[in-house]
């Protein structure tokens, strides 16, 4: 199950264009959602609807003062052409949210600002969605690969038009989007979390084999975390950093909490990366602590035997007392058998005192 998923993640990661082709192509994957456009519009009164026609969003956005276009799947290119003309995206904007393989960024352009992030999908931290936002005037549009995303707490506030998020400007919206998605690694970095002390746990009781595969598997899903989540920390700094007239000064003060969330994150994860290298280093030593008592146990019931195996081979030579005696007289004593068995007894009795005093054993 493992490696069928591992193929499909190459796959949907697979870069489109090839090289040597035009930049600003709209590439569909033929594997895409269908595309569905939503609107939510705020002014003196509240919008909130599936788009039909693409054309309508002309009054819409000319009628309530910020406009948030939310396209849900890609798999419509007359669509996503028809967005790209009547909001004159850049060609290189559209061509990168079509090429869903992009990591955390933030472009700016001369009319617009063009934000890439990247959310947990579910609870698998290998798999990832592409959330591309464009904010220009009074309209936001987000694109995000397929239906379900960790934004629905957001429209329910614009839907009661409560909180800061109903009443600031598009950049406190595109913050909120910024800092749920961020807010979205932590349960799943949770679950990771609790996984890797369960492992430590069940490594100091009892080692198995299946435990290294665990931990590798770990130390996967820690690793697409950190291959996720950083990139973002560059891109909220760049936000927070630079001043661009698409963010207010009262943005980025919201925006340096969701940067030290992000570096809460990064930080975890590296944390427990070490943990999984130190948890491997705790199996191999504890199987090879585990081989080393069962090599000392048989080295010691070897070490017993080796002289009763003695006494035992010089009993069965069966040199014949009758030719000399000095053939073994111990063959006509009455109680020549219980005489071997006692020094074979003194013998183990022995090497066992000896070994206990020594605390081999």
């Amino acid at each position: 199950m493992a490696k069928k998923k591992s193929l499909k993640l190459k796959k949907s990661w697979k870069r489109r264009s090839k090289p040597g082709d035009a930049p600003g192509q709209i590439l569909i994957d033929p594997a895409s959602a269908p595309t569905v456009v939503r609107v939510i519009a705020i002014g003196s009164e509240f919008l909130e609807k599936q788009i039909s026609d693409v054309h309508e969003l002309d009054s819409i956005t000319s009628t309530y003062q910020r406009v948030w276009v939310d396209v849900v799947g890609l798999g419509s290119e007359p669509t996503l052409r028809t967005l790209a003309n009547m909001f004159h995206l850049h060609p290189l904007v559209i061509e990168d949210v079509v090429n869903v393989h992009q990591r955390a960024k933030v472009e700016e352009f001369d009319d617009g600002l063009f934000v890439v992030a990247r959310m947990v999908d579910g609870d698998d931290p290998a798999v990832t969605e592409q959330l591309s936002m464009y904010l220009k005037g009074n309209v936001l549009i987000s694109f995000q690969e397929r239906p379900g995303d960790c934004w629905e707490p957001l429209r329910h506030r614009l839907r009661q038009r409560r909180g800061k998020v109903a009443i600031n400007d598009l950049d406190y919206l595109l913050y909120s989007m910024l800092d749920a998605v961020v807010d979205s690694y932590f349960p799943v970095l949770e679950s990771v979390v609790e996984q890797v002390d369960q492992l430590e746990e069940d490594i100091t009781e009892q080692v198995s084999t299946e435990q290294m595969s665990r931990i590798h598997q770990l130390r996967g899903q820690l690793l697409s975390l950190r291959r996720s989540i950083r990139p973002h920390r560059e891109m909220i700094n760049e936000l927070v950093r630079d001043s661009i007239p698409q963010i207010h000064p009262e943005t980025r003060v919201h925006l340096r909490d969701c940067y030290d969330h992000v570096i809460q994150v990064v930080d975890t994860v590296d944390t427990y990366r070490e943990v999984t290298s130190d948890l491997r280093d705790f199996y191999l030593s504890s199987v090879s602590n585990s081989m080393n008592e069962v090599m000392k146990l048989l080295t010691i019931i070897s070490t017993i035997f080796i002289p009763l195996s003695f006494v035992a081979g010089v009993y069965g030579m069966n040199f014949d007392p009758e030719v000399s005696p000095w053939n073994m007289p111990e063959l006509k004593w009455r109680f020549g058998y219980l005489f071997a068995l006692a020094i074979m007894g003194a013998m183990a009795g022995g090497l066992l005192i000896y070994f206990r005093r020594r605390r081999w054993i």
